[in-house]
């Protein structure tokens, strides 16, 4: 999928994806069952953190991409509703503080899209409606139209960390790109720091 154009200049940095997004969970092997065994994502790399500091385990995440996970024998409990959302967009609090990580979003195939939902359910997965996301006021469409630009639904991991599948529709034009950057300033809660 193509973002808008950069006016033809040469990037600051050539980034071609992501090498990896790193996640911490309680129960490494639960994590491999879940992401390997539901989600089917290949373990590529597992390393034993030196002086028994934890566990790094890396998943291919598809076109070069990983998905990495760090297990620590000593990590805080899960704080929803601070560190990551409480539950999933459209069944309750899933906003996030500054600086968590809020969601992993895995891009995939239209044509699958709803084959990939349901094998999801089959294998006892709690996942979420569909959604169209279009520009709309409430930026969800009942209906498939032209305008819809990426369809989703999310689900969480054992770990209660949110995840979505999601497919893009249509290539993005200069057009999509209009709304003015909100600063701190804008925030209704307190900024601290």
């Amino acid at each position: 999928m193509s973002a808008a154009s950069t006016g033809g200049e040469e990037p600051a940095f050539r980034i071609r994806g992501f090498n990896h997004v790193a996640l911490v969970c309680s129960d490494m092997k639960r994590t491999v069952d879940f992401y390997g065994g539901v989600l089917g994502m290949k373990l590529i790399k597992t390393l034993d953190l030196p002086g028994g500091m934890g566990q790094h385990f890396f998943f291919d995440a598809g076109n070069g991409n990983s998905l990495a996970f760090f297990w620590f024998p000593n990590s805080p409990d899960a704080a929803p509703g601070v560190a990551a959302p409480v539950t999933v967009p459209g069944f309750g609090e899933w906003i996030s503080a500054i600086g968590s990580l809020n969601h992993v979003a895995f891009d995939v195939p239209p044509d699958m899209f709803e084959e990939y939902r349901a094998r999801l359910k089959a294998k006892g997965v709690k996942v979420a409606p569909i959604v169209n996301h279009d520009d709309s006021e409430t930026q969800v469409a009942r209906e498939m139209h032209p305008g819809v630009y990426v369809r989703s639904f999310y689900f969480q991991d054992p770990d209660g960390i949110l995840l979505e599948f999601a497919c893009w529709l249509r290539d993005f034009t200069p057009e999509d790109v209009a709304h003015e950057p909100r600063t701190a300033a804008d925030r209704h809660a307190p900024v601290t720091g």
